[in-house]
């Protein structure tokens, strides 16, 4: 295999041509999409050549990567149909498989492998531009096809040379988890913004009282809408079968609540408990989430420079900042957000050296 197609060079599309530039470089990778999108991806080494059509993009490729949202999938198998050659590998990006997968098997010759694919990698808002080379780095990445075949394997072959963590998935398992652990927490964060806003419009206070906790559960309250619309869609069954679980579990704690049986909770507490530190804490899952160091600063000009400069010079790069609080005239504490454990722990080690007060939530 040595030349692969990326239909769709955005962030996810970007970032495979970028790793792929970087790990395999006996790759020549292929970008299509609008022109000024090739452009950049020419100018930052996401891709080799940008195809003048889908066309030409399928027919010269070993691979074709579909790194397109989910409402323009199908169009854009049914434009590589006719010109992708057979024994063709052909995979997706898309977070709902089953769907896609029954597409494929429509649209494309019986000659042409379709493996389904999904990283867990990405961000509430992505384009070219945010593309990063490392994004799959340790992320697990499902791909589903038939067991064991040789497409199959072919593909988790590339797929772990971008870094990323294989596992094989049946299509309808992966849209239940889906549904669990990433559509309809999407909906909770949304509606719990949704209250809060209702109420701030009232009072303020809301909004000024609602960092921590609330700030990390509603972070990806922040997604667009254009971005779920297609994913809730194309996963109506399995997002309703788990609104429904999830009815009737608050439901229950309404009722304890209403009778005065606040005691009946604690299983549900207790259990919870024990799920959520089971959750593995060395791969990035559906909602890769941002590790948090808090650093206390004295209020004098320049300590926020101080505090940057210093992790700039260590190669350790901020996902996002906030300032906590601060008292004038003897200071305060700034929230700093990094990729993963590993980056917090340097960005530690790196400010403590400097004589910054530093240190995680655990």
């Amino acid at each position: 295999m040595r030349r692969i197609s990326i239909v769709g060079v955005g962030l996810i599309g970007g970032s495979l041509g970028l790793a792929w530039k970087e790990r395999r470089t006996d790759l020549c990778v292929t970008g299509w999409d609008r022109q000024p999108v090739l452009e950049e991806a020419l100018r930052c080494g996401a891709i080799d050549r940008a195809a003048p059509s889908l066309a030409e993009a399928a027919r010269e490729a070993d691979a074709v990567v579909l790194a397109v949202p989910l409402d323009a999938m199908e169009d854009v198998l049914q434009g590589c149909a006719p010109h992708v050659r057979p024994g063709t590998l052909v995979t997706d990006v898309g977070s709902v498989k089953v769907e896609v997968l029954r597409a494929a098997e429509r649209i494309l010759p019986v000659t042409v492998p379709f493996i389904g694919g999904h990283p867990m990698a990405g961000a509430a808002e992505g384009s070219l531009a945010k593309a990063d080379a490392f994004l799959f780095e340790n992320a697990t990445y499902v791909l589903c096809g038939q067991a064991a075949s040789a497409p199959l394997l072919a593909v988790a072959h590339l797929v772990e040379s971008l870094g990323a963590r294989v596992i094989f998935m049946d299509a309808k398992q992966h849209d239940r988890v889906a549904a669990c652990v990433s559509h309809v927490p999407q909906l909770v964060a949304t509606t719990l913004m949704t209250v809060v806003g209702q109420r701030s419009g009232l009072d303020e206070t809301y909004l000024r009282l609602a960092a921590g906790g609330f700030r990390d559960m509603t972070r990806i309250a922040s997604s667009p809408f254009a971005t779920w619309q297609p994913i809730l869609e194309h996963n109506r069954a399995m997002v309703l079968e788990a609104m429904e679980e999830f009815r009737a579990i608050w439901q229950d704690l309404t009722t304890c609540i209403q009778e005065g049986e606040v005691d009946a909770l604690a299983p549900n507490f207790d259990r919870a408990r024990v799920v959520r530190t089971s959750i593995p804490r060395d791969f990035k899952g559906f909602l890769a989430p941002l590790c948090d160091v808090f650093v206390y600063a004295e209020d004098r000009p320049g300590t926020l420079t101080h505090i940057t400069s210093t992790l700039y010079s260590h190669g350790i790069n901020i996902k996002d900042i906030e300032l906590l609080k601060i008292r004038e005239g003897t200071g305060g504490a700034f929230r700093l957000s990094f990729v993963d454990e590993p980056a917090a722990d340097a960005a530690i080690t790196a400010l403590s050296d400097a004589g910054c007060r530093a240190h995680r939530l655990t």
